[in-house]
């Protein structure tokens, strides 16, 4: 009757998901400010001023029915050259419309190139820990996840268990940076190792074997650190972007694709991107958010925030005796579980109302995640409840 797979997908939400509803429920029982939820990585900081006034200006200024009604199936025009004109002044590129193509955030720019690009007994490389979805999507495209474990003192890329995972059946590989779930940035000198391991193979294999760039968060970094921009390194690298951090827009799923000129077979993989797009019902992004975009690209929301968040928790749990990866990007901390079984420590933290995500569904157990994205009165609060969990387990 049903496609099983599918019913299996909906009856079962994703642990972060679950753990959100949780936290509303316990809400509800024990009051909003007594529960601490870092479950969901939802910006707390509010798009800039000029989001809400380019929305004013469009409904005040522009036809309704030009202002709600279809762009071009791959987006309108002048937002796209708008996005172009932006990479270009940013990173020496020499990009124009006709290498993007629109669409409802990260996550419909991922399934698209993974249908654009899977053929059948295709894999696909994720470096864990790895956004969960990422096996979901990969799947529904038709290919195979296969997961590279990061190094467990760093979390930064294995270049020897990478290059030991890829076969002739390897079609592409997933780069997260800044990382979702541990905020870890890939540095110049690893995308320059990762990208001649890839050159070699894709000579060795006789095909190109694709980079994606999994980009929502790539305006969230601290400090001076840098996060290369992949198609300056390898050919056949295609951008998925969202502008639902960087903008705090996660609610109006906007984003791209970026396929370069220098993609082997270019025309056939933009218009496969294309046809992907079309198959899975992904034309038109929504054309209010397109036409904000097109006013809005280049500039971020508050990352001082978001900083000044990351810094009191590293503080603390450096104090408590916490383990934690030092993110340098994103807006996660990812946490080394005092006991190996993550699930039962984050069910003992729920005893102080903490929520975190345990990080067996990111592909490394071990971990939690916190996204810390929330606001900094609430981690202020939290901070008596994690030092008593600490105590707990005799930490401090």
């Amino acid at each position: 009757m049903i496609a099983k797979e599918m019913y299996e997908l909906g009856a079962k939400s994703s642990v972060i998901r679950e753990i959100f509803e949780y936290g509303k429920k316990r809400k509800a029982e024990v009051g909003a400010e007594n529960v601490y939820d870092y479950s969901l990585g939802n910006p707390s900081v509010p798009a800039p001023a000029s989001v809400n006034d380019a929305i004013r200006e469009l409904c005040d200024t522009m036809n309704p029915c030009d202002l709600h009604g279809y762009t071009s199936a791959v987006g309108d025009n002048e937002t796209r050259q708008a996005i172009a004109d932006n990479l270009n002044s940013r990173f020496g590129t020499h990009f124009t419309m006709n290498n993007l193509y629109m669409t409802c955030g990260a996550a419909a720019s991922l399934c698209i190139t993974f249908r654009a690009i899977a053929e059948k007994d295709d894999e696909i490389i994720i470096f864990a820990p790895y956004f969960p979805e990422y096996k979901v999507f990969i799947s529904a495209a038709g290919a195979t996840p296969v997961e590279v474990k990061c190094k467990a003192e760093d979390l930064t890329i294995d270049l020897a268990a990478f290059e030991k995972a890829i076969t002739p059946n390897t079609k592409a590989i997933v780069i997260n940076s800044p990382n979702n779930p541990s905020g870890v940035v890939v540095d110049e000198e690893t995308v320059k190792a990762l990208c001649a391991i890839m050159k070699r193979k894709s000579e060795e294999i006789g095909r190109p074997i694709f980079l994606v760039s999994d980009e929502p968060y790539r305006e969230l970094v601290y400090g001076d650190v840098q996060v290369p921009y992949l198609t300056k390194y390898y050919d056949n690298t295609i951008v998925c972007y969202s502008f639902s951090k960087s903008l705090s827009l996660p609610g109006d799923r906007i984003g791209y694709i970026l396929v370069p000129d220098e993609v082997a077979d270019f025309q056939q993989i933009y218009k496969a991107i294309c046809g992907a797009g079309r198959s899975l019902g992904y034309v038109c992004a929504p054309s209010l958010m397109q036409f904000v975009i097109r006013r809005c690209v280049g500039q971020t929301s508050d990352v001082s925030v978001y900083q000044y968040n990351r810094d009191l928790l590293l503080d603390a749990f450096e104090k408590y005796g916490f383990k934690v990866a030092k993110p340098d990007g994103a807006f996660y901390l990812f946490m080394k579980s005092p006991e190996a079984d993550a699930a039962a420590f984050c069910e003992k933290a729920k005893k102080y109302d903490l929520l975190l995500v345990p990080s067996d569904s990111f592909g490394f157990p071990g971990y939690v995640r916190l996204a810390y994205c929330v606001s900094t009165e609430m981690i202020k609060r939290s901070l008596p409840s994690f030092k008593a969990l600490a105590e707990e387990y005799g930490l401090i």
